[in-house]
């Protein structure tokens, strides 16, 4: 089956390691994985990695897109230098393709206000609560959130971050989900056995 790409918004000072798990297996999934820059100029994670932007941010539009991914970034705390990409995530969600942001991305959907009406969570709630948005009273508490097609998660909870995006695309879903997160999550070996078998008749 043909899927459109994912993509996967990358800037200087990205967070490297907060998006690891869901990428890798969306790709193995069948998703073409293209990253989005704000130019196509190399950009620096925070680990040291040197990535090449496969197309800038202003050539990524919903229609050819099954999902963008916001990981977290210094930047999101130091300025506006990233607003374009929260702008794009409200040209994603107008159109009805999803969004996936987490950590410091988060921030950057507060002031742009895709948070005032959505269920949402991220580091902490102070932490949105600084930006003076209107959306306190949907924060949640939880390791990862879904509402109308927008995915928020914390720093310390990739896992639970690519298990929402693997349910709501539909790469896996009842036991088979479950059982990817225990073994990611919890390293439940008991739970391979149930990967190992769905792959086998997948």
């Amino acid at each position: 089956m043909s899927r459109k790409p994912v993509h996967l918004a990358v800037y200087d000072t990205y967070a490297d390691w907060e998006t690891g798990h869901a990428t890798a297996y969306l790709a193995r999934a069948g998703y073409e994985i293209r990253t989005a820059g704000p130019s196509r100029e190399p950009v620096t994670s925070i680990g040291g990695l040197r990535v090449q932007p496969a197309c800038a941010l202003d050539d990524v539009r919903p229609s050819g897109s099954s999902l963008l991914i916001l990981p977290g970034a210094d930047l999101w705390d130091a300025g506006d230098d990233l607003a374009p990409f929260a702008r794009k995530a409200r040209e994603f969600l107008d159109a009805g393709v999803p969004v996936a942001a987490i950590c410091g991305a988060t921030v950057g959907l507060a002031r742009e206000g895709l948070l005032d009406d959505r269920e949402h969570t991220s580091a902490i709630s102070f932490y949105l609560a600084a930006t003076g948005y209107g959306g306190g009273e949907r924060y949640v508490d939880a390791d990862a959130v879904t509402d109308r097609g927008l995915i928020t998660a914390g720093p310390t909870e990739p896992v639970a971050f690519a298990r929402e995006i693997f349910q709501l695309l539909g790469v896996y879903d009842g036991e088979v989900l479950d059982a990817w997160y225990r073994l990611f999550h919890d390293s439940d070996a008991e739970a391979y056995a149930v990967l190992e078998k769905a792959q086998a008749s997948g």
